[in-house]
């Protein structure tokens, strides 16, 4: 425990030094002049203060109130020593934020005790507050534990999706990465890029519920094969529907809507504009560009730049113009993660 006397009276400051010393077991400043210690105080936690009323600088009430003031000094137990026994004085004091009163002359086994008393008091005090961080750090830990491994299951479902689709299982990687890229290219905030990029993985999740043969077709689908297919947003939109998290809640949005076209001809619901959700509007970016560039049983690979060239084409029909702006910006970060002896994992997973 460090405390802190302060005095304008040497004797005064040396009589309750010695006395304290005599009670407790720690380190005891001395301090003739309140604004000085104040100064002090900014450096230095102490446990308990012990201050007298009338000093010539400042006197121990405005001394308290300003020392109230400083956060790591809002509950420290202040002692303050005075000789006047007008009850204005203690009304005053207890508002400046005193916590006791000792009065002069005084009692050295009374001063003992009182500061003895609230030395435990604040022992119990620091040793609550250790208590009460060492929780947080350990429910924090388990949170972040319990989300990693939301994470990992969402990342590896996805992939087992991609290889029902004839994927390598790489393209919910990229296509995460690619709507993080748009995402901060827009200027959404970073923890909302994030969850884009931790949900974007799902936005294919309703295949699960679309027949293998049309998964795996070689060829053309059919118009009513093609019907069937379309079916998987809103599969996907019913397994994540009523999530209880943020982030299943932001898959549901984008398997939903993925599909939606800024000119209002896509599906299911043949949404337009702003009316898609922004979620959406980026991972649409992001599913096309890389399936493009991805070789499947119906097609082939297409090159980067004739990608890119589509993706351009198809803004303000198929793509938010501003999606594609951002899109565009950050091609070079973009073209990294695309190279293929650099096969793309999402951060994190």
């Amino acid at each position: 425990m460090r405390l802190l006397i302060v005095d304008d009276s040497r004797s005064s400051l040396a009589l309750i030094g010695s006395i304290v010393k005599e009670a407790v077991m720690g380190e005891i400043e001395l301090c003739l002049n309140p604004l000085e210690a104040l100064d002090i105080c900014q450096s230095y936690q102490f446990d308990l203060i012990i201050v007298d009323h009338i000093m010539p600088e400042m006197d121990g009430v405005a001394f308290t109130a300003a020392l109230r003031s400083q956060p790591s000094y809002r509950i420290v137990p202040i002692i303050m020593v005075t000789s006047d026994l007008d009850k204005t004085v203690r009304i005053e004091a207890i508002k400046a934020g005193a916590t006791d009163f000792l009065h002069k002359p005084f009692d050295p086994i009374e001063l003992q005790a009182r500061v003895s008393n609230l030395l435990a008091l604040r022992q119990a005090q620091v040793e609550l507050a250790d208590r009460a961080q060492w929780l947080t750090r350990e429910v924090e830990r388990a949170t972040a534990h319990l989300l990693e491994r939301e994470e990992e299951i969402i990342y590896r479902l996805a992939r087992a999706i991609e290889y029902r689709d004839g994927g390598t299982g790489e393209h919910v990687s990229r296509v995460a990465l690619i709507s993080q890229m748009i995402g901060e290219g827009i200027g959404l905030p970073p923890d909302r890029c994030r969850m884009i990029y931790l949900s974007a993985p799902l936005h294919d999740i309703g295949k699960i519920g679309i027949a293998d043969a049309i998964l795996s077709k070689p060829g053309r689908l059919t118009d009513a094969e093609m019907a069937i297919m379309r079916e998987h947003v809103t599969i996907g939109a019913r397994i994540l529907e009523r999530g209880g998290s943020e982030l299943i809640r932001t898959a549901e949005l984008i398997a939903q809507s993925h599909h939606e076209k800024w000119d209002g001809t896509g599906y299911p619901d043949r949404l337009s504009g702003t009316d898609i959700p922004i979620e959406a509007r980026i991972v649409a970016i992001a599913d096309v560009f890389d399936a493009l560039c991805s070789e499947r049983p119906y097609k082939s690979a297409w090159p980067i730049d004739k990608a890119y060239a589509e993706i351009v084409r198809c803004s303000g029909s198929h793509f938010d113009p501003q999606c594609v702006a951002a899109f565009r910006a950050k091609w070079p970060e973009i073209c990294a993660i695309m190279q293929p002896k650099e096969p793309a994992h999402a951060a994190g997973f």
